[in-house]
């Protein structure tokens, strides 16, 4: 199993980020939203993005370890993940900044979009 960080991993140009944005499925986590769309057919592995805004964390050294942390959470789990395009952003601003706190909510966020979801009854 290859386990890298490779392009092919990453949402790289605009319109990939617009296109999840516009299909409007997400998760909330208690630090972290992830925000998620399949990917066409044909494509099997998952593809990460990531936006981490000023307004939410001041310095650059926590928006980084912040990508970091998530990247490599993501790195470690890529291959039990569903083809899914999947960006993450900072909801909530956290006083101190933990990175431990942060890489557990993002693998509870990815394990709640792993687990199937019961079908609601027509009603």
């Amino acid at each position: 199993m290859e386990a890298s960080f490779a392009r092919r991993y990453r949402l790289t140009k605009t319109d990939e980020f617009s296109s999840v944005f516009g299909f409007r499925k997400a998760i909330r986590g208690t630090w972290l939203m992830l925000h998620y769309q399949p990917r066409a057919e044909g494509h099997t592995d998952a593809r990460l993005g990531l936006v981490v805004g000023k307004k939410l964390l001041k310095r650059a050294v926590d928006r980084n370890r912040l990508k970091r942390i998530v990247r490599e959470r993501f790195r470690l789990r890529r291959a039990g993940l569903p083809a899914y395009d999947l960006i993450v952003r900072l909801a909530v601003k956290q006083k101190p900044f933990d990175g431990r706190v942060i890489g557990e909510d993002f693998g509870n966020l990815l394990d709640r979009l792993s687990r199937p979801r019961p079908k609601r009854e027509a009603q």
